[in-house]
């Protein structure tokens, strides 16, 4: 491993890690004179084409050759046209594509020494000593083979004469870093593989697309997903739509387990639903190892239940379509960090993968995470699923241990309505949500419900947030707060917005006094708060007036929601996945709209408040060649540079299109029509200016599946959280009394966990004024990324190089 970051490695579910370089300092040019060659291996997957861009573009960035190896190993193997060198502008226009552009193919000749002979002269001919290899495990096995065999390859070349002895020399060795490209999400050692999240994406349009059908006409539907041999498509699929059932290979359903299908199918019918939708991987198995296919559940549900049963099967339908922002933007931040890994290695390093943990790119070792793989399938073969469960990972156990859990919730026997509103524990939870809409927050609250109503406990919607609570009886034909059944909620996962209804706007600003009479009128025992900064804000306003109003005195805990993704205390925030799709899916008509055009720079404002998160996630995700954003100060002399960059880029690489970002208050002055007419002028003669604001169409649309899934298992965590903080805190009387700091939270993801962090712990790093958090993980490790993509330079790859607006603020206050 390179000598750059020894003091950087630890254990990630007994894997070694080391971090990588993304954020580090790198200077231009610093490996002028290296080689090094790209392809793709074994199946395709959506993100490939992100993940070679990023490899040509951080490559020239130092000073490399970069070579593209067409058609895989086959293309290294036959050479000539199928090993040409790669430019910048080659690279242009490929990242929104699916499948990959420089093609794959399995290929029988490598798998044998002669054909490993010719790719290796065909290697030493281009001088390629470095290699990225994107596929799956097969792809990666055969590179590190590849790398083993390498000397005693150049020994037999010298000894026939097909290389000289200057060229064994200088290619006396090789490196090999991978990237996994597979759709299964099949590989130890990632969090995700690059792909995984596009096909979770085309299998939830699916579902979403025939749970209209099959309502339609009281049927069932069987949809059989990929994954010969990991479950994880099928499982979070699963999760994201409700499904009624799903069968994976790692889980195997118990004995009887037709039985208990059955049962619980007919039981939702029973409860007035029109329709069952049951979801199966194509390597699901039984207890004892025998395959369970579509048709075998269809026929089943068939012949017992005399369901209108059908089979989806969707075959490569889920590899097929454009990636995610999600895929992009992984495919881009491994590509970049391959390249670091191939720089900094040295003729003993041994192979490594770029993986993800968390928020940040890893290096893994190669034949460490194969060789685990593979006993995943061996533990299967043995029947051992409980170990095969672990050794997928900790990402893979909780989405399994939230399926379950979800799996075995019944509607409560004990009923008081014929909803099924539950009132046997005599407390009440209530759920609103505060804020601007984001998708995700039915997915919570229909959690939040069914988990706290098996508990026993009822459930109160406060609709339009805090004006439902406090004037609902006037604004509302309906009750505003009132109780949440069991099949209230049915449905709410798939659907964006906010169905309990919503409003920007704090406690404070209602006066906290009449806030904590309403509570204290519908005797609340907890609160949950869905929403963006306003939700953040007003449960700390309420807990701080825990001295003057008793009301507060009760467990609150806050599930950040919001496409700004600006809330302190966690790194992702629900809605923001599904805006960033929503933005790149807008900026790829655009670009292709300058493309027809011709010579056109579009000037596209974005949401986010003062928070550029979306700016620049969005800018990486579509190839954007500048976003700017308040965080990273800006000023004329950097929007001279960017028109002179557009110019060079349209006039003399040739690419016929240009776009820039810009977050709605990045600047006061430097507006996005003041921007627009900059543009427009400088730019005469070299290329035409059009404007976009996309407004309010960033906040709509379908939840994402990590949006459907992360609101799921939020709400999870969060009714266990505030129910044993609701017993420990019940007085003698039966009064609740919770004033500690750790009964009001605010719920997050940091890193890979989910933690609850007191309220009064984030007020410390939070900018009320800009409702923003004072440190944000994504501006040192992404932003110097987007300006190295769109060829900038005069950058370096720097973390501490970005001094934010909050720090110059702050050195003013000192």
């Amino acid at each position: 491993m390179g000598e750059h970051s020894r003091e950087h490695l630890s254990r990630k579910d007994s894997i070694w890690i080391q971090t990588g370089r993304e954020g580090q300092e790198l200077d231009a040019g610093s490996a002028t004179g290296k080689s090094l060659g790209v392809f793709t291996s074994g199946g395709d997957s959506q993100g490939m084409n992100s993940a070679v861009r990023a490899v040509v573009r951080m490559g020239s960035f130092l000073g490399c050759k970069v070579y593209y190896i067409k058609e895989g190993y086959q293309g290294m193997v036959d050479g000539g046209d199928h090993i040409i060198e790669a430019s910048w502008a080659s690279s242009s226009g490929i990242m929104q594509k699916g499948g990959t552009v420089i093609g794959s193919a399995r290929c029988a000749d490598f798998r044998q020494r002669e054909g490993r002979l010719k790719a290796a002269k065909n290697l030493i001919d281009k001088n390629i000593t470095n290699l990225v290899v994107i596929g799956g495990d097969g792809s990666l096995t055969g590179a590190n083979l590849f790398r083993q065999e390498w000397n005693s390859l150049l020994d037999e070349l010298k000894a026939t004469d097909r290389i000289t002895d200057e060229q064994r020399k200088s290619c006396s060795s090789i490196n090999i870093v991978g990237m996994v490209g597979s759709i299964d999400n099949d590989f130890c050692g990632t969090d995700m593989t690059i792909g995984t999240d596009s096909a979770l994406h085309r299998i939830i349009e699916s579902v979403d697309s025939i749970s209209t059908t099959a309502s339609s006409h009281q049927r069932a539907f069987v949809l059989e997903v990929m994954g010969r041999h990991c479950g994880y498509l099928a499982l979070v699929a699963a999760l994201a739509t409700e499904a009624d059932w799903v069968l994976i290979p790692e889980c195997p359903p118990d004995k009887g387990w037709e039985k208990t299908l059955c049962k619980k199918l007919s039981a939702e019918r029973e409860m007035g639903l029109r329709l069952n939708i049951v979801i199966i991987a194509e390597g699901a198995i039984d207890i004892e190892g025998n395959p369970i296919t579509a048709n075998m559940v269809k026929d089943l549900i068939t012949n017992e239940l005399k369901y209108d049963t059908r089979v989806t099967v969707l075959g490569h339908v889920q590899r097929g379509g454009k990636p995610t922002a999600f895929d992009r933007i992984l495919g881009a931040r491994m590509g970049a960090e391959a390249v670091l890994a191939l720089m900094d290695a040295k003729p003993d390093t041994p192979a490594c993968v770029v993986s993800l943990d968390g928020n940040q790119t890893v290096r893994v070792p190669l034949m460490e995470c194969v060789e685990r793989t593979k006993s995943v399938q061996e533990a299967m073969n043995k029947k051992n699923f409980q170990e095969a469960v672990r050794l997928r990972g900790k990402s893979f156990q909780n989405n399994l241990a939230t399926y379950l859990r979800l799996s075995k919730l019944r509607p409560p026997k004990v009923m008081c309505d014929p909803t099924g509103q539950v009132c046997s524990s005599g407390k009440k939870l209530a759920v609103m949500n505060i804020g601007a809409p984001a998708c995700g927050a039915n997915a919570a609250v229909r959690s939040f419900v069914r988990f706290a109503l098996t508990k026993g406990y009822t459930v109160l919607g406060i609709h339009d947030s805090f004006d439902g609570l406090l004037y609902g009886d006037i604004l509302r034909a309906v009750e505003p707060v009132k109780p949440i059944g069991w099949t209230d909620v049915h449905g709410w996962t798939c659907q964006g917005g906010s169905l309990l209804g919503t409003k920007k706007c704090t406690a404070a600003r209602y006066g906290l006094d009449k806030v904590a009479e309403k509570l204290k009128e519908h005797d609340i025992s907890g609160l949950l708060i869905i929403g963006g900064f306003e939700a953040y804000h007003s449960a700390l306003q309420m807990a701080e007036a825990r001295s003057k109003y008793d009301a507060f005195c009760i467990p609150m805990v806050v599930i950040p929601c919001t496409i700004s993704n600006n809330v302190p205390g966690t790194d992702f925030s629900l809605g923001a996945d599904t805006a960033l799709n929503e933005i790149a899916d807008i900026c790829d008509r655009i670009k292709q709209s300058a493309t027809g055009t011709k010579r056109r720079v579009f000037i596209v404002e974005v949401m986010g408040g003062y928070c550029g998160y979306l700016a620049t996630m969005a800018g990486l995700a579509g190839g954007a060649d500048a976003a700017y954003i308040y965080e990273d100060p800006f000023n004329i002399t950097n929007l001279r540079d960017d028109v002179v960059h557009l110019k060079n880029k349209i006039i003399q690489l040739g690419v016929q299109r240009g776009l820039i970002l810009r977050n709605e208050n990045a600047n006061a002055n430097y507006t996005t029509d003041f921007i627009h007419q900059m543009f427009s002028e400088e730019g005469k003669g070299s290329f035409t200016c059009r404007k976009n604001v996309l407004g309010h169409m960033q906040q709509g649309g379908v939840p994402s599946p990590f949006d459907r899934n992360y609101g799921t298992k939020m709400a999870s965590k969060a009714v266990d959280y505030m129910i044993t903080k609701v017993e420990e805190n019940t007085t003698e009387d039966g009064k609740i009394k919770s004033c500690t700091k750790d009964s009001a939270v605010l719920l997050g993801m940091c890193r890979r966990q989910l933690l609850f962090t007191p309220l009064e712990d984030l007020r410390g790093i939070t900018d009320f004024e800009k409702r923003l958090p004072k440190q944000q993980w994504w501006l040192s490790l992404v932003r110097p990324l987007l300006r190295i993509m769109t060829k900038h330079s005069n950058e370096t790859y720097r973390a501490d190089a970005i001094l934010t607006n909050v720090d110059l603020e702050d050195d003013d206050n000192a």
